[in-house]
């Protein structure tokens, strides 16, 4: 496996010279990810994460390559601004913690080097740990309180509430460690709930989900509709960058890794996120299989309700839990 990564790191590498010598635009280009950990394997697929700065707005924010049908390039384009000023970022519970120590692989002009002098000043201080995740704590509940409960819950409001739960999830996760990816989510947010000091949170992010409602065999059984829906979005209009077909064995075979590990349950966020974000753009007549995994979630009638009041009171634990941290920090 030690080879396999040395070998996906010398793509990016690669992809990212060829791209800054044919493009002035690019400042700087560095890899994130899964990558850096050792680890980006999940059932035997993975992704490289590569992020390009640029000096102007990007005329593509996302790109995905295929490499093999296991791997691909997952490229984002972000455009200087998004950047400055750099002592901004130590509050970005996002960009910050991606551009604190990814592997720098080019920089024009010592780009690089000033970001991160303004970015890495205080970066682990408590007050500014705790100022990104009330960021995420607070993008939550905005969510939460503009989500209402119509007659007829379709994509838009279930993604609407899906990043809501997200935001909540990595205002805890950030507490100790860099935001949570996709489909890792929930086999690593256990450890982060634990040493924020309230693992009862991780079975919390779970009923939000509704896993207590679906087993094992009902989410397996859905899945060769998700797959269905998958390919029909992948690459139309307005989808979502992530809902691409070098993307299907990511995460398919990710869903059959968990499905078969020690805590299938993982397989429930990125299995739900990416059905809702691919529905997102299908005609109504093709929802019929995601609103009945849906149905079975609590995430769409009238039980979407009481989904909404779990969210609430799982915000109000996130946010007496910032206070009592802030208050032990004297900040």
């Amino acid at each position: 496996m030690h080879l396999m990564i040395e070998s996906m790191i010398l793509i990016a590498k690669e992809a990212a010279l060829q791209r800054a010598k044919s493009n002035s635009d690019i400042l700087a280009a560095y890899l994130t990810g899964s990558l850096l950990d050792n680890d980006p394997f999940l059932g035997g697929s993975a992704d490289i994460d590569l992020v390009f700065a640029h000096a102007q707005e990007p005329t593509v924010r996302r790109e995905i390559l295929s490499l093999t049908p296991e791997i691909h390039l997952d490229i984002k384009h972000n455009p200087r601004r998004e950047y400055n000023p750099p002592r901004e970022l130590r509050l970005h519970p996002w960009l910050g913690p991606e551009a604190y120590d990814p592997l720098l692989i080019y920089e024009s002009g010592h780009f690089f080097q000033f970001l991160q002098a303004g970015l890495r000043d205080k970066f682990h201080e408590p007050v500014n740990t705790l100022l990104r995740s009330r960021r995420n704590a607070e993008h939550a509940r905005q969510m939460c309180n503009g989500l209402q409960v119509p007659a007829e819950t379709g994509p838009a409001l279930v993604l609407k509430y899906l990043k809501a739960v997200n935001h909540a999830a990595n205002a805890v996760a950030i507490l100790n460690g860099k935001p949570l990816a996709e489909r890792r989510l929930l086999l690593q947010f256990p450890a982060r709930a634990e040493a924020a000091g309230i693992p009862a949170l991780s079975a919390g992010l779970l009923a939000l989900l509704g896993a207590q409602n679906m087993d094992l065999s009902s989410l397996a059984g859905f899945l060769p509709e998700w797959e269905k829906d998958f390919l029909e979005a992948a690459g139309s209009p307005g989808v979502e960058a992530r809902i691409h077909p070098a993307r299907l064995g990511y995460y398919k075979k990710a869903f059959e890794s968990l499905l078969g590990g020690e805590n299938p349950q993982a397989l429930l966020w990125p299995f739900i996120h990416t059905w809702s974000l691919a529905v997102a753009v299908l005609p109504p007549e093709s929802l019929t299989a995601w609103k009945s995994a849906c149905q079975q979630l609590g995430l769409v009638g009238a039980a979407f309700k009481a989904r909404l009041q779990q969210l609430d009171h799982y915000l109000d634990s996130i946010e007496e839990l910032l206070d009592k941290m802030a208050a032990a920090n004297g900040v």
